[in-house]
């Protein structure tokens, strides 16, 4: 894989446009896992931290590994 190579004149713009799809990759993220959340009929924490379900602990895993690829594959173009 060869590194991107930016010149110094438009290091800004690379720059602000990376923090606007860090902050914009974040909230997409925040937002799907929320829904996820509420969209349960139990409470996801009391499940994973006080019952110890290692299952439901996968499946969110799993989620948060699929919706990162989905935010990384979108941003990527």
């Amino acid at each position: 894989m060869q590194a991107l190579v930016v010149p110094l004149e438009n290091l800004t713009s690379v720059l602000v446009s990376t923090l606007v799809f860090v902050v914009l990759g974040i909230i997409i993220f925040a937002l799907a896992f929320l829904i996820i959340v509420k969209a349960s009929p139990f409470s996801v924490r009391k499940e994973i931290e006080e019952d110890q379900n290692i299952a439901l602990a996968i499946v969110i895993g799993a989620v948060i590994i699929g919706i990162a690829l989905i935010v990384s594959a979108a941003i990527q173009g």
